[in-house]
């Protein structure tokens, strides 16, 4: 399968690429499909029955009504944040549904929508089944579809084959592994950033790629300041304040400075663009799944440190790192996982620091090795973290985890600039550790809140 920068850093909304993100896109794909089946018009009923981690940490992130604003034609890209909690109200209250924005038909939140934590079905542990029912109370069309990180959804044909994305073009450099990709590096005499450029434009023309990853600049850009400004209690029951306001105001204060080490005052600001992300997604604010929303602040929170910390920073530099850091997402994505329901949080958090770190070093002089070595050092040292969000939200552990994986990427880099790239750990044997460290790993620390911190701390 050939995929994209543009398939591993989506725009969507928080606070879960996996939960929230792909259920709505799910959803608006069911309509879709149901839409060439039957008219809407003969639409009576639809009902949802979200399984596995789904159904166990659906409620805290925001699922429900992901997957009503898809059923209503909405795209986690376009739609408007702040809407989503307010129309999933209204159809609760008044138990209608405008299916596709066009037909409108009767909907009970408590009767049509099931959360079933307790089966798993047999391909992944997100599982998302939608069935509508005509006059006759019985089945138009019946799908079962798949969440598996990243945003990305498929159908159960795909059970048993590949999971990725529905493209099979024929690209200039094909890569599915480290040793691949570094072999086209040393054959051609490119950059990772270089190779993915290459197989970007088998899709989009020069301008529209560049457009394409500044425009992704842009919207991590407003995340963080969006993040900064925001104040306030986190919903979800927890009573998380907000933190990046109030230490952008530390920050941002000359006495505050003064008390802070030269050499550490980069590493606060990391902490805060990190915080800032990650404080948005558990609103449900826009953002870059990067590669996915509980993972979303590392790499925004690299790229600022790039932006504002490393001499010469510019544009170009801004898409060499993210083309960069898209080519070791893939590397996760063809390999291993990077759904916290499948592998555990070393598959976000430990990918996201492989690409920030791969990003960093590409753009402050490392060579192809040196790159490889930097996100191998990022992933190896996130192997078995597990993923148990307490109370089924997108905020203890997951925000401050995003801030100090920030930091350990920026630190790998730093080891594997120092290095001449040689090192004893591949990165593609340290993906293949990570998938099976994944699959040994106990099905309650795979987000579903049923073991770890996530039963350890008395929630408020």
């Amino acid at each position: 399968m050939a995929i994209s920068l543009f398939d591993m850093l989506k725009i969507g909304i928080g606070p879960s690429s996996s939960h929230t993100v792909g259920p709505m896109a799910a959803a608006h794909r069911f309509v879709q499909i149901l839409a060439h089946s039957a008219p809407l018009s003969s639409v009576r009923r639809i009902t949802i029955d979200l399984y596995g981690s789904l159904g166990a940490t659906g409620p805290g992130h925001g699922t429900g009504p992901a997957v009503l604003m898809g059923l209503e034609g909405h795209l986690p890209d376009s739609v408007d944040p702040p809407r989503v909690p307010a129309r999933a109200e209204e159809i609760d209250q008044h138990r209608q549904l405008k299916l596709n924005g066009e037909v409108t038909i009767e909907f009970d939140v408590a009767r049509d929508l099931h959360f079933r934590p307790q089966t798993t079905l047999p391909f992944h542990a997100n599982g998302l089944r939608f069935t509508a029912y005509g006059d006759d109370h019985r089945p138009l069309e019946q799908r079962t579809l798949y969440s598996i990180g990243g945003g990305f959804v498929v159908e159960e044909e795909a059970a048993g084959g590949d999971r990725l994305v529905d493209d099979r073009s024929d690209l200039p450099c094909p890569f599915t592994t480290a040793t691949e990709l570094l072999a086209h590096c040393r054959r051609h005499g490119l950059s990772m950033a270089e190779v993915m450029l290459a197989n970007e434009q088998t899709w989009r023309a020069p301008d529209d790629i560049r457009n394409g990853i500044l425009a992704i600049w842009q919207v991590m850009q407003e995340c963080v300041h969006n993040g900064i400004h925001a104040q306030g209690c986190l919903p979800g029951g927890l009573g998380i304040q907000r933190r990046a306001a109030a230490l952008h105001a530390k920050l941002t204060s000359l006495e505050q400075q003064a008390l802070i080490a030269p050499s550490l005052s980069a590493l606060d600001w990391v902490n805060l663009y990190a915080l800032a992300v990650n404080e948005e997604n558990a609103g449900g604010g826009r953002m870059v799944t990067a590669p996915t929303n509980g993972a979303a602040g590392i790499v925004p929170a690299v790229l600022h440190y790039y932006w504002h910390w490393c001499p010469g920073a510019n544009e170009d530099g801004v898409i060499r790192f993210l083309l960069t850091a898209a080519a070791i997402a893939i590397l996760f994505k063809e390999n291993a996982s990077i759904s916290g329901a499948e592998v555990g949080c070393q598959g976000e958090i430990g990918s996201a620091c492989a690409m920030a770190a791969a990003g960093l070093a590409a753009v402050t002089g490392g060579s192809p090795q040196q790159v490889e070595n930097a996100a191998e050092i990022g992933m190896e040292h996130h192997l078995g973290l597990t993923c148990d969000p307490v109370g089924g939200l997108v905020q203890i552990p997951c925000i401050e985890r995003n801030a100090v994986g920030a930091v350990q990427a920026i630190n790998a880099a730093l080891l594997a600039l120092r290095g001449n790239g040689d090192h004893v750990v591949s990165l593609d044997k340290v993906i293949r550790t990570m998938r099976d460290t994944g699959a040994d790993m106990l099905d309650k620390y795979k987000e579903t809140a049923h073991g770890g911190l996530a039963v350890n701390v008395t929630e408020c």
